[in-house]
């Protein structure tokens, strides 16, 4: 369908990746992962055809159709959205048009006469394919899509350019999910969708005909859309069957087996550099020292990429509130004609993790702005308890932020007791690093702003901390920075997020806003969706889709792999016979001169073995062609140790009896 075949790319000095080959066969559903920096978007605009390679080639299948949508900067104007949406059809639309022709024809030629024939044939054939395309139901297609994608019916007629640019690329994705291309490539879909569009999007690829490559942030959404991970990582392409969470197991299994791998090598190596040293300033082995140089410097050395530091946040500590956090009565707000809370009534104790759900435009965000007295409420109020003190991260944090100060100076004052090593790794882990931290905060993208806003308010918190929508624009890492440091937050956390992921591991309640009211529920999300599906079905409830079991732990294929004793056995083995003849039989000295040429010819073969397993092993298959190859390799070793004694042996003979080798 597609491949990669030796493909390479750089980044000005930089390799991204090298000898990267992929397959991607039709309906494969795969994740495209690895850190930030790596080139996971630049690799998707080369499959998408809008970079080349630095070397290698890209190979598609004849008549393939390729749809791309990019994490940002799309802007699509000039025609209303169900217009738009409806361009995606424009060969179907023109077939109509000319059915449409065809019949009125038809009812004007001679039913007699020979061009009736050929137009009728003609007819029939498109209206035959336009039935086959669902030609019927192209307006239906398009506002399920929309409505999916969040998109009311008064938006269909709205111009494209009146949305924001998350809404254009809302726009931009349902128009590659009406054309159904062969290949979807997706980078960050769901950056620019709440929840419940997420939960939609989901449903619709598992159900999407075609193969197609995501990138994501979201572990969640990664696990249920695909059964393929590919990973770039130490330049190279990595490929591991199964979801998200198998590809985390087995990426522990396959580092396990490389730096098994990179310690076979060191003992070829050392075993190479210590015959070199040990015979190089002898004649009569010059030319066996000029072969060991000669196949140390053939050697491809295997690298170990440097692992990148678990972090581990704690917040400092802030004083205890009172037992009641929050009580709303009566909670109402407008704004002009538009109700969006009408009476709500809650309350929140100390050390509850609330989620606020909800779709766009319910008033999740609304809610959180009441909370933090940034808006006032239309009726009702909002009492806090005793000693809360709250903290508010908006959408838009960063425009608060002092645009003329340097980042560590800016996060050091806000944060005192807290040693600059340890702040420094914090910004680390939120991709701030090197000099990134003495840049001054205005020259900072509106992105970047926003993740330094948030590592600002963790090295402070209050006793309450209100966050909306605080895993925008996070990786992973820092994903799971954030929730171990809020896992371990003695306050009260209440917040927005579209993160599955997140929002299941950290919530212990959630309050849903929907038609104005608040509704309050116990546990996490699923807990939450479950109860969800027996209000919809309650004679017939069904048992939430839970998350995707982690696999079993696998035994590494280093463990026990002999090393130590194989080196052991290389140092031991060079003792020569203790009883030698003084004189040798000329017959005896002969056959000792064929085994000496033998050995020459053979230890090289073996030492190549050795080599080609070395390089089997950097190729991860399986935990159990592993283990046979680091067997294989101990064998070989071996092998290589007692011809080299035998062989050292006999020339120590025959150097006694001025032999020459």
């Amino acid at each position: 369908m597609l491949s990669l075949q030796n493909a390479g790319k750089r980044f000005g000095p930089r390799v991204l990746f090298l000898d990267a080959n992929w397959l991607i066969r039709a309906r494969e559903k795969t994740a495209l992962v690895g850190a930030n920096g790596t080139g996971k978007s630049t690799l998707m605009k080369v499959l998408a055809g809008l970079e080349t390679l630095d070397y290698g080639a890209v190979e598609q299948t004849r008549g393939m159709s390729i749809g791309y949508l990019p994490q940002e900067g799309l802007q699509l104007a000039g025609r209303k959205v169900f217009e738009e949406c409806l361009t995606v059809f424009d060969e179907l639309r023109e077939m109509e048009q000319e059915v449409e022709r065809l019949g009125g024809q038809l009812a004007e030629l001679d039913h007699e006469g020979p061009e009736y024939e050929t137009t009728a044939e003609r007819y029939s054939l498109l209206q035959e394919r336009f039935h086959s395309l669902d030609g019927y139901a192209l307006d239906a297609q398009v506002g399920a899509v929309l409505t999916g994608l969040g998109f009311g019916k008064e938006d269909w007629s709205r111009q494209t350019d009146e949305f924001s640019g998350g809404w254009q690329m809302r726009i931009a994705l349902a128009k590659l999910l009406l054309a159904k291309p062969n290949l979807l490539l997706l980078d960050e879909p769901t950056n620019h969708l709440d929840l419940e569009t997420r939960n939609w999007l989901e449903d619709y690829l598992r159900t999407y005909p075609f193969g197609y490559i995501l990138i994501s942030h979201d572990r969640y959404f990664l696990d249920v859309t695909i059964d393929r991970t590919v990973e770039i990582w130490n330049k190279r392409l990595n490929i591991y069957q199964g979801n998200y969470t198998k590809y985390l197991s087995q990426k522990d299994e396959r580092r396990a087996q490389l730096e098994a791998a990179y310690r076979n090598q060191r003992i070829q190596i050392e075993h190479l550099e210590a015959f070199i040293n040990r015979f190089r300033a002898q004649a009569t082995k010059a030319r066996q020292v000029q072969s060991r140089m000669k196949e140390l410097e053939k050697i491809e050395r295997i690298e170990i990429p440097e692992a990148e530091p678990v972090i581990h946040f704690r917040f400092p500590q802030p004083p205890p509130s009172g037992r009641m956090v929050v009580e709303a009565e009566g909670l109402s707000k407008s704004y002009g004609s538009k109700q969006v809370l009408n009476g709500v009534r809650f309350s929140i104790e100390r050390g509850d993790r609330v989620a606020l759900v909800g779709v766009n435009g319910a008033g999740k965000s609304t809610l959180i702005r009441l909370l933090t007295g940034v808006e006032a409420p239309t009726a009702g109020h909002i009492k806090l308890g005793h000693n809360v003190v709250g903290e508010y991260f908006a959408q838009d944090q960063y425009k608060v932020l002092d645009g003329e100060s340097r980042m560590l100076d800016d996060i050091s004052r806000a944060a005192l007791k807290v040693p600059e090593l340890e702040l420094r790794s914090l910004l680390g882990c939120f991709l701030f690093r090197g000099d990134d931290v003495f840049k001054p905060l205005g020259v900072l993208s509106g992105g970047e702003r926003n993740r330094y806003a948030l590592a600002r308010i963790l090295v402070s918190p209050s006793n309450f901390l209100l966050l909306d929508e605080p895993t925008n624009h996070l990786d992973m890492r820092a994903k799971d920075v954030l929730l171990d440091a809020l896992a371990a937050f003695s306050g009260t956390v209440v917040f927005v997020s579209h993160d599955r992921d997140f929002i299941d591991r950290l919530a212990t309640r959630v309050l849903e806003v929907e038609g104005g009211a608040v509704t309050s529920h116990e546990g996490n999300y699923e807990d939450y969706l479950r109860w969800k599906q027996a209000q919809t079905d309650a004679a017939a409830p069904v048992e939430p889709a839970s998350k995707p079991k982690q696999q079993e732990p696998v035994a590494t294929a280093a463990d026990g792999n002999g090393s130590d004793s194989d080196a052991e056995g290389d140092s031991s083995s060079t003792d020569t016979a203790k009883d030698r003849p003084r004189r040798l039989n000329p017959i005896r000295q002969k056959q000792m001169e064929e085994r000496c040429a033998f050995l020459e010819e053979e230890i090289p073969r073996v030492e190549a073995a050795i080599a080609h397993t070395g390089q089997q092993l950097a190729v991860y298959v399986s935990a159990a062609e592993t283990e046979r190859l680091l067997t294989l390799a101990g064998e070989l070793r071996e092998q290589l140790a007692a011809l080299t004694a035998e062989w050292e042996e006999l020339m120590m003979l025959l150097d006694g009896q001025g032999a020459v080798a």
